[in-house]
């Protein structure tokens, strides 16, 4: 396979997944605001720190009212994590390399893209948000399952799993992060009524509430989410199932030596940890140093398959 092919189809399944991930996060702080009462309610900042975006954000827009933030996360193509700039990217990625794509899914694709933008108007109202949110999830869904069920599973479909499990890692991550720290500091007591609330957001926010609740049958509270959310092995949004999955695929690959050795130091990280005992300081840092592991990890994959980046088409695709 081509390295440009493979970059291609790693970017692509980058793109997609970050497409539902963001539509996820919107809908479920949408939510959030509605159960808390204000003065506790978190805003939407928040959203704009999972997505690390926030000089970006600042450079363009003033404050992080509720109008600025899904503007920028929606449909600015200022940000390359934008819902509307992840679906150019991923169009842009699939046409490349219509071949190796079932031509139902590259439909899909450009349907979803075509969508996109003739109701982003109706998707930035608050009537109209929650019924485009949903479309675009319900449609990556299909375009996800529709890649899995008819695409050939050789190694265009092991670069496909890389992106999508490094990215969905890494947002996990990311969620656990932003929102553990600022919903939950350990000296408001005044939040305390309001935990249980919070980290069902948490779980909401990864569809895993539901599996969170037959797995562990306790309720819901930190330590149980933490562990569910980071190290469960058959969780599909757990980041040690996304790095299992992505061990998988990269051992099918030739020349993987190094970057099985980023690997293994990553889940070895992760598996070394008791997320419940961490304080926030801790999770923090803890969370820092992960997302920095995928980083490796990611460049490791670019390092060994993709083309330098002077040659790479997709040169200018950075992780948002």
């Amino acid at each position: 396979m081509l390295s440009r092919v493979a970059e291609n189809i790693y970017w692509l399944s980058r793109y997609v997944e970050r497409t539902e991930n963001t539509a996820r996060i919107v809908t479920v702080n949408a939510n959030l605001l509605m159960d808390l009462p204000k003065g506790i309610a978190p805003g939407w900042r928040p959203l704009i720190d999972i997505t690390g975006a926030n000089a970006l954000f600042e450079e363009h827009y003033k404050d992080y009212g509720e109008r600025q933030v899904l503007k920028f996360l929606i449909g600015d193509e200022r940000n390359s994590g934008s819902i509307l700039s992840a679906l150019e990217a991923a169009r842009e990625n699939c046409r490349t390399i219509r071949d190796f794509v079932p031509r139902e899914a590259w439909e899909l694709l450009n349907e979803l893209h075509i969508f996109g933008r003739e109701q982003l108007a109706k998707g930035l109202t608050k009537g109209g948000r929650h019924a485009y949110l949903k479309h675009i999830v319900q449609s990556i869904q299909t375009i996800t399952g529709m890649l899995s069920g008819t695409m050939m599973h050789d190694q265009g479909y092991d670069f496909l799993h890389l992106g999508r499990f490094l990215e969905r890692a890494d947002m996990t991550s990311r969620i656990i992060d932003v929102r553990s720290a600022s919903l939950l500091p350990a000296e408001a007591t005044e939040l305390r009524p309001f935990e249980t609330i919070q980290w069902v957001s948490v779980l909401k926010s990864l569809t895993g509430y539901q599996a969170y609740r037959r797995s562990e049958q306790v309720r819901v509270q930190r330590g149980p989410v933490l562990r569910f959310l980071l190290q469960h092995a058959a969780f599909p949004r757990s980041v040690g199932y996304c790095l299992d999955t992505v061990r998988v695929s990269l051992e099918k690959l030739p020349r993987n030596e190094a970057s099985l050795r980023v690997h293994g130091r990553l889940k070895r990280n992760l598996e070394g940890v008791v997320p419940g005992r961490l304080s926030h300081q801790q999770l923090h840092a803890f969370l820092d140093e992960l997302q920095v592991g995928v980083g490796d990890l990611h460049g490791e994959i670019a390092k060994t398959w993709f083309p330098p980046p002077l040659e790479s088409q997709s040169q200018s695709q950075t992780q948002g």
